[in-house]
């Protein structure tokens, strides 16, 4: 072990000479090949520290056997333990209630996200006091206890319930070591409100955290263009911009997902708000599309990502496109389209740059209404650029 000053003991790593510039700049990731020296017996998820070739500190983080190699979580020596994850998850906390991101129309939100609350792979998920954790790296799914313990102090008796969700989301090599299940409370039924929409939410059967926070903002942007017209929602889960779209007053709506579950549970959230102007169909989008030709005045496309990794970008560019080309084909003249994409390897210039492909394929004439991206409990740091991946526009179809 490399013997530098250190605020605890924790394994050092020694980077190459010229590779201090990103943590300085405080980007929270280290690659494998700016490392110069690390001790021969790290395991996956160790605390280390990182320092310069000339001796100067520069972040404490854990360690992976990958090509990102360190993911920081302080630019300042601590102790990481439960103190340490009270002060970062109590500032998250706090930023949301100072934004007014929760109030009383609204008890769902994300308490935490990633690099953007200071922590590369720990999602938290709030809903109405009920707590969502998502570990998507070994080293967050080590520090589970000391996390556990911060978010009951953080919350206080607002705390009804904390699920781990992790063994979907954990590298493929241990997610068999990750078991879901409640690290507190136990099982209950689950309702929110949204922008006083209510939903049910199954974060146990469901995809994701149970729900997908991050369109808060654009689902009630889409409700200024709805009234009056037909809209078709795609890729619906549970019917989030379903319920918003009846609740401004659309003529009819239809919602649109491959799986009928998802179908079921939204049909469920049209039912909790009152509404009968609906329709759902559990059936691929692509499928559904092919006959519905000036059916629809606005279409909202809310894919999965298409794109996981680098490698799978131009399959999903193509995906994009084809997708895009077929709405706009269809919409009726004066339509309006959301359009969105959540893969992170697909940055928003290219996103941009294939719906514009889309439509010159389409042979539609579109205006640029609006850019769209994630609410601010998904923040954006300057730093770490790489976490704006919610990109969205709108445009009117001549």
């Amino acid at each position: 072990m490399y013997l530098y000053a250190r605020y605890m003991s924790y394994s050092q790593i020694i980077l190459n000479k010229g590779k201090e510039t990103s943590p300085l700049r405080f980007h929270p990731w280290i690659f494998s090949g700016a490392i110069a020296k690390k001790d021969a017996d790290l395991k996956e998820g160790d605390i280390v520290e990182v320092f310069s070739s000339q001796k100067q500190y520069l972040g404490t983080g854990y360690y992976a056997n990958g090509s990102i190699a360190i993911r920081l979580i302080s630019f300042t020596q601590a102790t990481i333990d439960e103190n340490f994850w009270f002060e970062k998850i109590n500032k998250a906390y706090s930023y949301r209630k100072q934004l007014n991101i929760l109030n009383p129309v609204t008890n769902v939100c994300r308490l935490f996200f990633g690099e953007g609350d200071g922590a590369s792979g720990l999602i938290l998920d709030y809903y109405n006091g009920h707590v969502v954790f998502q570990s998507h790296s070994w080293g967050i799914y080590l520090q589970k206890e000391n996390i556990v313990s911060a978010i009951k102090k953080v919350l206080g008796s607002e705390l009804k319930s904390i699920y781990d969700k992790s063994a979907e989301t954990l590298p493929k090599q241990f997610s068999e070591q990750a078991q879901n299940g409640f690290l507190f409370g136990s099982e209950a039924e689950v309702i929110v409100k949204e922008n006083s929409h209510v939903f049910k939410i199954d974060f146990i059967g469901g995809q994701k955290t149970g729900f997908f926070v991050d369109q808060r903002e654009n689902r009630q942007l889409l409700s200024s263009y709805c009234k009056d017209k037909n809209v078709l929602n795609t890729f619906s889960y549970t019917g989030g911009f379903s319920v918003y779209a009846c609740a401004a007053g659309a003529k009819l709506v239809h919602s649109v997902d491959v799986s009928k579950s998802a179908i079921e549970l939204c049909n469920k959230n049209i039912a909790l708000n009152n509404f009968s102007n609906h329709e759902g169909y559990a059936i691929d989008t692509f499928d559904f599309l092919k006959d519905k030709k000036d059916v629809y005045d606005v279409i909202v496309l809310d894919p999965p990502a298409f794109a996981k990794s680098r490698d799978s970008k131009h399959n999903a560019v193509i995906g994009y496109k084809r997708l895009n080309a077929m709405a706009l084909k269809l919409i009726k003249p004066g339509g309006v389209l959301f359009t969105f994409s959540c893969s992170g390897v697909v940055d928003k210039y290219l996103f941009y740059n294939t719906i514009t492909a889309a439509a010159i394929e389409a042979r539609r004439n579109v205006k640029v209404l609006h850019y769209l991206s994630q609410p601010a409990d998904h923040p954006v740091i300057p730093y770490f650029p790489e976490g704006e991946y919610l990109k969205g526009m709108v445009l009117w179809v001549e």
